[in-house]
């Protein structure tokens, strides 16, 4: 199998899957719609949305569903790049001129799938209209980051 690159695959393409995935947010509750797209080594994009419940903290992130999505098919340790897009939901889209950039708990999970790959993962945080694309390495966003490897468990 030839790994993929994130280069050959381009930031456009995964923030255009997240931004898609985004529109079936099911955010009743914060009206703040997330989608993510997981790039694995072969090429395949797996999405994810933010999922909500009235208990709220229990509310699993777009990020986070990608990534289990890509762990359910054995795939964790493939992740090369992800893609994030958010903003808020409207009766005519998804709003919002910021990049949004993934929380604490899903910074942990990307390193944690990052030490599992061998592999910096990149991650690309958009706004909701596409014009702004951030560029950045689960390194940098998790800087003191620890997991597996860490504990003497990988």
């Amino acid at each position: 199998m030839t790994e993929v690159t994130v280069v050959e695959v381009g930031a456009r393409v995964l923030i255009d899957a997240a931004a898609a995935a985004a529109r079936n947010a099911h955010a009743p509750y914060s009206r703040f719609a997330v989608g993510a797209a997981v790039l694995l080594t072969d090429g395949t994009i797996v999405a994810g949305t933010n999922f909500e419940n009235a208990s709220y903290g229990l509310s699993l992130c777009a990020e986070t569903v990608a990534l289990a999505s890509a762990n359910v098919a054995g795939r964790l340790r493939d992740v090369v790049a992800i893609g994030v897009v958010g903003g808020v939901m409207t009766a005519d889209g998804i709003h919002g001129e910021a990049p949004v950039r993934p929380c604490g708990r899903c910074r942990q999970i990307l390193n944690e799938a990052a030490q599992l790959g061998g592999r910096d993962i990149v991650v690309h945080c958009a706004s909701a209209d596409g014009a702004t694309i951030e560029r950045h390495l689960v390194s940098e966003l998790l800087p003191h980051a620890f997991g597996p490897a860490d504990l003497g468990l990988g």
